[in-house]
């Protein structure tokens, strides 16, 4: 009789563990300022708190993170919008179900003193990751200026290889993202280079957005909330505890609690009062319909799409929507 108590005494044990174990899930990124939130709530142990247990999985090269999704080796991923628009006109059926942040000038195309707007790039190397967001701001600055790729002489390199590029003479010119570009722009003093052109001339551009595909959300529902509650989270405790929140990203993506400080200033995280706004019809590229349609011009001239894909079938807003209810 103890013996059948005590093995039923264990198997409550072990059917309560199962229960309250968190589920994993796996979220691919790149290096990048405007992710601290995410940082902050694995720092924090907030994703716990919710039930679930996120890795956050980096690659050097950000035009990895769609096959990455489609592939299934991750759940879900945090990309610009633009790739999820690219993404979708080769029919990975993508979803954005949180705005994250746009980029406020932690992107930018920089130069040798040389060079001294964007125009003086003609005839000239420059560096970038193909299919990036460094790829999509300079063709937006090669489009504002009467200009295209075939102005200039593309050079195919990782974010993360621009800065020692430039350093070395090996190309006078990259368009990249943080922390690259403080490291570059700190080069002999601040003397070497300067920012020709940044995302800050146009807000809302460079959006970068939480992504899973279609079959995933249909299944996983309360995963996704659970993420996006932990990242709300994550994100207030940076308002809260800016100092604190500065240190733990710091350690996340390899720099002092300082430099993430100036960094940030680059960046503009949505705050929760206008995160349902990015998905509503709008006059300026803050609302995913204008800055999706300008995306879609400009992969279309460069030939990396066919036809415009439609914005509406890129987005899913029910999970803000409940969220924030």
């Amino acid at each position: 009789m103890q013996i059948k108590k005590l093995i039923a005494a264990i198997a409550l044990v072990a059917a309560s563990s199962a229960v309250n174990a968190a589920t994993p899930v796996k979220l691919a990124l790149t290096t990048w300022i405007g992710y601290s939130p995410f940082y902050v709530a694995a720092g924090m142990d907030m994703y716990k708190k919710q039930g679930i247990e996120v890795t956050l999985q980096t690659f050097a090269d950000p035009a990895m993170l769609p096959s990455a999704v489609a592939s299934k080796s991750v759940d879900g991923a945090l990309m610009t919008f633009d790739q999820v628009i690219g993404a979708a006109a080769q029919g990975q059926v993508f979803k954005v179900v949180m705005p994250i942040d746009y980029s406020n000038g932690g992107d930018a195309v920089l130069a040798d003193m040389s060079i001294k707007k964007i125009k003086d790039l003609k005839g000239k190397k420059v560096a970038y990751a193909p299919l990036s967001p460094s790829d999509f701001l300079i063709s937006y600055a090669l489009k504002i200026n009467g200009m295209s790729d075939k102005d200039i002489s593309p050079v195919n390199m990782t974010p993360e290889a621009i800065p020692s590029a430039m350093a070395s003479k090996a190309v006078p010119a990259g368009a990249t993202y943080e922390p690259n570009v403080s490291q570059i722009l700190a080069m002999e003093g601040g003397k070497k280079f300067h920012v020709i052109y940044s995302s800050k001339e146009a807000p809302g551009l460079i959006a970068d957005v939480l992504v899973f595909d279609e079959a995933h959300i249909k299944s996983n529902g309360k995963e996704i909330t659970a993420v996006i509650k932990a990242y709300l989270e994550g994100l207030d405790y940076m308002k809260s505890h800016p100092k604190e929140a500065s240190e733990i990203i710091g350690k996340a993506i390899g720099v002092s609690g300082k430099e993430v400080l100036e960094q940030l200033q680059g960046v503009y995280n949505i705050p929760r009062k206008e995160m349902a706004s990015p998905f509503k019809q709008g006059k300026n590229t803050k609302s995913y319909f204008v800055s999706g349609e300008v995306i879609n011009e400009i992969l279309m001239k460069s030939g990396q799409i066919k036809k415009p894909v439609s914005i509406a079938t890129t987005i899913d807003d029910s999970f803000i929507k409940a969220v924030l209810k």
